[in-house]
């Protein structure tokens, strides 16, 4: 029997998207994971046990670092609220400023504030598309679901959106059916391998720029995201596609609190520039 003696990473733990510690979406954090190969990585995120851990493998320059990400059973290319948590934690240590994140899915600059008490991290996308989603693909979803079609919001017609990862956006008509998430998990999975989905992004307006928003992962190991943000910065891209809000805007995405954990995410569309920039706060837990 072989024993791994090589010291243990220090994995921090930060909550982002709600100032509350029991709020918003965990992530662990390693700001120092240079020398740590994927297996040791997806290791440490499967003991963390989190949707997401980070991990800075290298810096590049000044507030420039390689990040990586990983579900307990994947690694992922882009993860927002595993992002902003790494820049609140930077922040904490170095103090407040421009970051930039070299992610395995492009470039991300990260800005954090600080906003009376809290600190405030707003990352911008890489540039974002949105594409048509198969019938039959569409079909399969709703059936994983468990959602009569009947029970979409027409307004807002099924998309797959990208903004770093790919994600399926489906509303629901009522706040009602959005808060009834009870799906297949095996069927789910095996179709978001196939269309190779990070989550699905499960939406319902309340207002002109007031959305909830549900993320299955069963892709992560995880039965339900509690705050999205790479998912967030999809919707911006597909809202704005779909020319359901103005081109330049804020949206309000209320998530989690049908877990349990609230949290908050801002998204800020810009004229001219066709990267979405998701925005919130965040906290250390323990």
């Amino acid at each position: 029997m072989t024993h791994d003696h090589r010291p243990r990473p220090e994995v921090l733990r930060y909550t982002a998207f709600s100032a509350d510690p029991a709020g918003g979406n965990p992530a662990g954090v390693v700001l120092d994971a240079a020398g740590l190969g994927e297996e040791r990585m997806l290791a440490v995120a499967a003991e963390v046990g989190y949707s997401e851990s980070a991990f800075l493998t290298e810096r590049t320059g000044e507030g420039a670092y390689t990040i990586r990400y990983f579900s307990p059973k994947a690694e992922v290319p882009f993860c927002g609220h595993a992002t902003v948590a790494t820049a609140l934690a930077l922040a904490e240590r170095d103090g407040p400023g421009e970051l930039e994140f070299t992610t395995p899915a492009g470039q991300v600059p990260v800005s954090v504030v600080r906003e009376g008490g809290e600190l405030r991290a707003t990352l911008t996308s890489v540039v974002p598309h949105v594409e048509e989603v198969g019938a039959a693909d569409l079909a399969e979803a709703l059936a994983a679901l468990d959602w009569p079609a009947a029970d979409l919001d027409p307004a807002l017609p099924p998309r797959i959106a990208y903004a770093g990862a790919r994600h399926l956006v489906l509303a629901a008509a009522t706040r009602e059916r959005l808060a009834e998430l009870d799906y297949d998990f095996a069927r789910l999975e095996a179709l978001m391998r196939r269309l190779d989905l990070t989550t699905l992004q499960l939406a319902y307006r309340e207002g002109p720029e007031l959305f909830h928003v549900r993320d299955p992962f069963p892709v992560g190991g995880v039965v339900e995201d509690p705050a999205t943000g790479a998912a967030a910065a999809a919707f911006g891209a597909y809202v704005r596609e779909l020319g359901l809000v103005p081109e330049a805007t804020v949206l309000t995405l209320h998530q989690g609190a049908d877990m349990g954990r609230p949290g908050t995410l801002t998204v800020e569309l810009r004229a001219g520039d066709a990267r979405v920039r998701v925005s919130g706060t965040g906290t250390r837990i323990g």
